[in-house]
């Protein structure tokens, strides 16, 4: 009864528009009443979430995503993205594919690969003659890559929430994110012909087995300027997996390597630092409050033993890994569908978690499975935050667009199917 109530109220007030960490503070404090728990405990649940060491990385990366950005070494990347990309029909499409994926070993972040990627080859694509809402398309699908390839934001959010290695997360999600990559470059490949305006297109669909002059032709110097941005993934991945820094120091590092890069590249002003500081602290703050006030429901659902029930009651329809996956896939799918992604991480991974371990499903496995199927959610209507700020950059909207990113949604839905059932895709590292 207590727990119909709690989701009822939250459902409510998200749909009249009340901010999501709110919304869920409040209902899981109403659960609280109405249970009777000590409301001390339910408060300082979200002081010790936030005091978590691993969530530290989340403002730290977002720091060195905004610093990144504001230096235009983002420009840099796609430039030099293009330069080996130049064999492909549909270049610019193909080049805003591997960029976002380039650009997700930088922010972490789904939203803010969109918003870049958008900005930097939205119009680059429309004037070779691509259609708008398949512009819009693509850039909001490929931003699901931001998060694919580590470091992800969610992910550091999941193993926050079920305490799983966050360096062993993002080890695990590399081949996913490339396989995902690889699929959504093979279906821009094939939309070629039908997204293409016949009478405005130049020269989207040349592809020579020579260099391509207009890219090549200042290969060196773009290959150069490109160096700093490419050592940014080293800085992060490299010193998380030699042992040298946790993720969280790796995301300090970052942050300070790319500050230095932009202000010794004279890419910004000095007096330009505060506001890259105020607004990556913005973004961070909105992000951390939703993880803290999520912990408030979450406690709730925990002293009520609402994971326990939702094992036994899983447990009690199918003892099948298989149909066990199949329905925590429709479950999340639909979660996904309706709620802001880190919430959903933080509400679904301490319910589900406890069940699929019984099954016999690898926490990190299972991590990526979550993360991945929440983030499709970022493309899939009504909340799809991917596509509205795409459609908003790339002068768009969802009639235009849908028919692309449903191409999209279902080669991203084939990709989970094969992180699900495919456990050597995310352990592939433990064999060696």
């Amino acid at each position: 009864m207590t727990l119909g109530i709690m989701v009822i109220v939250l459902v409510i007030m998200l749909v009249v528009g009340v901010p999501v960490g709110f919304a869920f503070a409040m209902s899981g404090v109403l659960g609280a009443v109405i249970s009777n728990f000590p409301l001390g405990t339910v408060a300082s649940s979200s002081y010790y979430t936030l005091t978590s060491i691993p969530l530290l990385a989340i403002p730290l990366f977002i720091l060195a995503g905004e610093i990144m950005n504001r230096g235009r070494l983002i420009d840099r990347l796609v430039d030099l993205c293009g330069i080996f990309l130049f064999w492909l029909k549909g270049r610019l499409g193909h080049v805003a594919i591997v960029a976002s994926a380039f650009l997700g070993a930088m922010t972490g972040s789904s939203v803010a690969t969109v918003a870049a990627i958008s900005s930097s080859i939205g119009n680059k694509m429309m004037d070779k003659g691509y259609d708008r809402g398949y512009v819009a398309a693509l850039t909001a699908s490929s931003g699901l890559l931001g998060v694919l390839i580590p470091p992800s934001i969610p992910l550091i959010v999941y193993g926050a929430a079920v305490g799983a290695s966050v360096s062993e997360l993002f080890i695990a999600t590399i081949v996913p994110g490339i396989v995902m990559t690889i699929a959504y470059m093979l279906v821009h490949g094939l939309s070629l012909k039908k997204v293409l305006n016949k009478d405005t297109a130049v020269g989207a669909l040349e592809a020579s087995n020579a260099k391509d002059p207009e890219v090549m032709k200042n290969a060196k110097k773009s290959i150069i300027n490109a160096i700093p941005a490419m050592i940014m993934p080293l800085i992060i991945l490299g010193g998380i997996y030699s042992g040298l820094t946790t993720p969280t120091e790796a995301a300090a590092v970052a942050g300070l390597y790319a500050l230095i890069i932009i202000l010794v590249g004279k890419m910004i002003g000095f007096h330009q630092i505060p506001e890259i500081f105020f607004t990556a602290a913005k973004t961070a703050g909105g992000i951390m409050c939703i993880i803290a006030f999520t912990s408030v429901f979450n406690k709730i659902l925990t002293l009520m033993q609402v994971p326990q029930q939702i094992a036994q009651i899983t447990i009690g329809l199918t003892d099948n890994k298989i149909f066990f996956l199949m329905f925590v896939n429709i479950l999340l799918f639909c979660v996904g569908m309706f709620m802001e992604t880190n919430a959903a991480v933080l509400l679904m991974a301490p319910l589900l978690y406890p069940t699929a371990v019984a099954m016999g499903v690898d926490p990190v496995q299972f991590g990526i499975i979550l993360v991945t199927n929440i983030e499709i959610g970022l493309i899939t209507p009504p909340m799809a935050a991917n596509i509205y700020v795409s459609a908003r950059i790339n002068g768009s909207n969802l009639f235009e667009m849908w028919p692309h990113v449903f191409k999209f949604l279902l080669t991203s839905i084939a990709v989970l199917l094969l992180i699900t059932y495919v456990p050597a895709l995310t352990l592939w590292w433990k064999m060696f």
